[in-house]
């Protein structure tokens, strides 16, 4: 045996619906005690997390170890052992070799160790060191925010997008969103905020005409529909990476769906690539900043005042089309920031749902 390590291969064995700090550290812990270690993460079909996920989530989170994945639908009775040996034949068959230690922090370990002929390492059983259970986290993710790793923030975020048509005030409520619950403390104290993609691109295609010709304007830039996928997929980039970091809500000023509203306004019509790229992320609730009340104001990236009205509605028309949940905000800057706080403290107030995993007779 290598490098001071007392087993020559562990198993640690969960559903990670979904994955905690608690979770991280037991396989952290039994990874400095094995030469190889094999999670093996199991959910039944009833679960509202796709296996793939949390088998993807505890990869990331653990590069070291070979994660695998079973789906078991086996009731789950401590006391009866033809059930036990049910589930046996899954673990032996996701499973791959002799199996000489298993960590857990559960009551079972100890019969789960004896079934693989192996020894029990039990780690933190009281939760002293990570207060934290997948059951607390499935009631009450809020609560249990800092006990989650970045994927599964990004997976657990609330996203709010505000969009509507040029000059409507999409930046500003949607940073003073952001800033609002920031000042509320606490977890949300780190709620992010992800800015408009496609006007950096706008800027950085504008200097570029001007390096060549100083005297030119935004008239004179020019784009293909080749381009509004690339910026569909960074503004999602920035989008991701927010969400991983920040507080159980975020804040966008705009996303890839509105894309596909500027590549019809600039192009003349849908780009089908956008629209697949705008379906692979959800979003929780959209703000449609309304045209009225707001004068248009032309800050050298903008040309169409006249189209604003006609933008305003091809996005009503598309929000309902497609079924996103979505609310238009009018009025001024007090009465806009008042009706979308109002809109997403509904949304949190809805919480999220897990589906109960199988029930355990113990």
């Amino acid at each position: 045996m290598s490098g001071g390590k007392r087993f020559r291969h562990g198993l640690v064995l969960g559903k990670f619906y979904p994955p905690h700090a608690g979770h991280h550290h037991l396989v952290r812990t039994a990874q400095d005690q094995c030469e190889r270690l094999t999670v093996l993460v199991c959910a039944a079909s009833v679960e509202s997390v796709p296996l793939a996920d949390r088998v993807a989530w505890m990869r990331e989170a653990h590069p070291g170890a070979q994660v695998v994945g079973a789906v078991d639908d086996i009731p789950v009775d401590l006391h009866d052992p033809a059930i036990w040996e049910a589930h046996m034949a899954i673990f032996r068959g996701a499973v791959a070799g002799r199996v000489d230690a298993v960590f857990t922090s559960e009551a079972y370990g100890t019969e789960l160790a004896r079934r693989f002929g192996a020894e029990e390492v039990l780690v933190d059983r009281g939760r002293t060191l990570f207060p934290v259970s997948g059951t607390a986290v499935r009631e009450d993710p809020a609560g249990c925010w800092e006990f989650l790793g970045p994927a599964v923030r990004a997976s657990l975020t609330r996203r709010v997008v505000v969009l509507g048509a040029e000059s409507t005030g999409t930046t500003t409520l949607s940073r003073a969103l952001a800033e609002h619950y920031r000042g509320r403390g606490g977890v949300w104290a780190k709620t992010g905020w992800v800015a408009e993609y496609g006007r950096q691109y706008s800027e950085e295609k504008l200097a570029a005409a001007r390096a060549a010709d100083p005297a030119a304007s935004w008239e004179d830039v020019s784009f293909t529909s080749e381009e509004f996928p690339v910026i569909a997929r960074r503004q999602d980039a920035e989008e991701e990476r927010a969400a991983r970091l920040g507080s159980p809500v975020l804040f966008c000023d705009t996303d890839s769906f509105a894309t596909g509203i500027w590549h019809e306004r600039y192009m003349g019509g849908r780009s089908e690539e956008v629209e697949k790229i705008a379906e692979l992320t959800r979003r929780d609730l959209y703000l449609l900043t309304d045209h009225a009340d707001v004068p248009f104001e032309d800050d050298g990236l903008r040309d169409g005042p006249q189209l604003r009205p006609w933008m305003t509605g091809r996005f009503r028309e598309e929000l309902a089309r497609t079924g996103r949940r979505f609310l238009v905000v009018g009025g001024d800057r007090a009465a806009r920031l008042a009706k979308a706080v109002a809109a997403v403290d509904e949304l949190l107030a809805e919480g999220w749902h897990f589906a109960d995993p199988l029930p355990e007779n113990r």
